[in-house]
């Protein structure tokens, strides 16, 4: 059986990507909610909606696990969503964790940088109440990122004059951690690398979730069925058309020259 992925677009993808260099004998679902991208500016109840209608449509494709590759989705819907299904569900959280337990200099900043929806959600809120005692976490929404990646927007002559005004008003040498906490915001490690000192961590939580996938596996002993295809879906649809799978191919490419 096949693992299946959601993400509101193409972000899971950046999931999916490091998935594959961990568990490179499954076979995966890829499905991209592109009628209904981008969630974060969308109220709660409408992105729930269209959670449970893309998770239903993947069971339905008979998976034996769920990655939720979307922070917001995570957010909004994982309890539910692990309430209603039997098989294995896998969310997403900005990786607030990892990201103090890396900032040695007490004196420095976090940034997390999410979507909106996300950031203002209880469970990330909760999260921060619990772990941050210093009070170094600073939250920073970049929507129109999501919009850059979806229009495979990614030139540096667009996207960094954004960055930078959105970052106007922080000092970046205050920051040792940067936490990218929206699955979308990968796609452009290189062109936060430019903008922030060297000594910043950059960090998401898309190695965290595989890792976390992958112990699952192990533990209902049903890894390493199959020979690493994907199938991807479009709001339902199935993705068989040249152009569009030539774009999900240029995706994976950029992830491994950024990664390189």
């Amino acid at each position: 059986m096949k693992i299946g992925f959601f993400d509101s677009g193409i972000g899971g993808i950046t999931v999916l990507h490091d998935t594959i260099k961990m568990l490179p004998n499954e076979d995966y679902i890829y499905y991209a909610d592109t009628l209904n991208v981008p969630y974060g500016p969308k109220p709660r109840d409408v992105v729930k909606r269209y959670i449970f209608n893309a998770v239903d449509f993947i069971i339905q494709q008979g998976v034996k696990a769920i990655v939720i590759a979307c922070n917001t989705a995570t957010s909004v819907a994982i309890e539910e969503l692990r309430a209603k299904y039997s098989i294995p569900i896998i969310g997403m959280e900005p990786a607030v964790k990892p990201a103090i337990e890396i900032n040695k200099d007490k004196n420095k900043q976090v940034l997390v940088t999410a979507t909106a929806l996300t950031l203002k959600e209880e469970k990330l809120q909760n999260l921060i109440a619990k772990l941050d005692n210093e009070h170094v976490v600073d939250l920073l929404p970049l929507p129109e990122l999501v919009q850059f990646a979806e229009r495979l927007e990614f030139n540096e002559e667009i996207v960094l004059p954004y960055l930078k005004e959105q970052l106007f008003k922080y000092n970046l040498n205050n920051y040792e951690t940067i936490v990218l906490g929206c699955t979308h915001f990968p796609y452009f490690k290189d062109m936060f690398r430019k903008l922030f000192p060297s000594h910043v961590n950059i960090i998401d939580g898309n190695i965290g979730t595989a890792k976390n996938l992958k112990r699952i596996l192990e533990e209902m002993n049903i890894l390493n069925e199959g020979n690493g295809s994907i199938t991807f879906y479009n709001s339902g649809i199935k993705v068989e058309n040249k152009t569009e799978l030539d774009k999900y191919n240029r995706l994976f490419k950029r992830l491994d020259i950024i990664n390189e």
